[in-house]
């Protein structure tokens, strides 16, 4: 049910940000194809082309990704407010040098077990790599299980999913970032902004401030011709790291035939 309400609420917010876009060939054929065929929903644009939107402003921003981080905090319980101030200051809403290129929002670094394409930048070091993606919607669905997959993030998700304050000082207690002033920085465009509104408006709707308890699954799945370990996660909904961890890999190396063990949610 997940996956059918995150699809028709996504092809619903490209309706309406459809005229805020402007395409730009990538020269990445190897991205294309990965990005275009392998993912849980259907690619925004279908042509395997690099997509960016084109922005001028905060308010812009918001308007443009406010219904996707709702849509993320209904579908991982990460507030909305939090989502967006982050995405605001990673990527200068929008504007960043680093999200003009790869379409990372949320400033994610590859880390161990990172199958995707990325790009390298200069950040707190020289030449650093960098998750790359082909729209900015894999972007927040990424963050979503960045943040939801790591044990470190785990005491945020028994805070109240309004409590955007928490969530900002964690976030930086966590480790998520280096500046020190993190925390206010993020507070600071929430409130500015009214973001906490979408929080509220997700509330409203029926979510419960305290994430539901979910019961899991095993599966195997057997490795096709043209897989990878970032194209079953993306298909699943599960980290490359996690896949990783469960089927004792030391690398990402996949061959055809191999079974790997899927952790997947029980329907109920």
């Amino acid at each position: 049910m997940r996956k059918l309400f995150w699809l028709l609420g996504a092809l619903l917010v490209l309706q309406a940000c459809g005229t805020k876009k402007r395409t730009f060939a990538s020269s990445d054929k190897a991205q294309s194809k990965k990005q275009r065929n392998t993912s849980g929903y259907p690619m925004p644009e279908d042509s395997g082309k690099f997509v960016v939107y084109d922005i001028n402003s905060v308010e812009e921003y918001i308007e443009t990704f406010a219904d996707v981080a709702k849509l993320e905090m209904k579908a991982y319980g990460i507030p909305a407010s939090i989502t967006l101030a982050q995405g605001i200051l990673e990527s200068g809403f929008g504007k960043g040098e680093l999200t003009q290129k790869t379409n990372n929002h949320f400033g994610i670094k590859c880390h161990t077990g990172w199958d995707g394409e990325y790009a390298f930048h200069d950040d707190d070091s020289k030449g650093e790599c960098f998750r790359k993606y082909n729209h900015p919607m894999y972007s927040f669905r990424d963050h979503s299980i960045f943040l939801s997959s790591r044990s470190r993030y785990a005491s945020l998700f028994r805070l109240r999913r309004d409590d955007y304050k928490g969530w900002a000082r964690g976030l930086r207690a966590a480790g998520y970032a280096t500046d020190r002033k993190y925390p206010q920085k993020l507070i600071g465009f929430i409130e500015r902004y009214q973001l906490y509104k979408f929080d509220r408006e997700v509330l409203r709707e029926g979510y419960a401030v305290a994430p539901p308890s979910k019961e899991y699954e095993y599966k195997l799945y057997v490795v096709q011709k043209g897989d990878t370990l970032y194209s079953i996660s993306r298909r699943y909904f599960v980290p490359v790291e996690e896949l990783m961890e469960l089927n004792d890999m030391q690398s990402s190396h996949l061959s055809i035939g191999q079974e790997l063990k899927i952790k997947t949610e029980k329907l109920r």
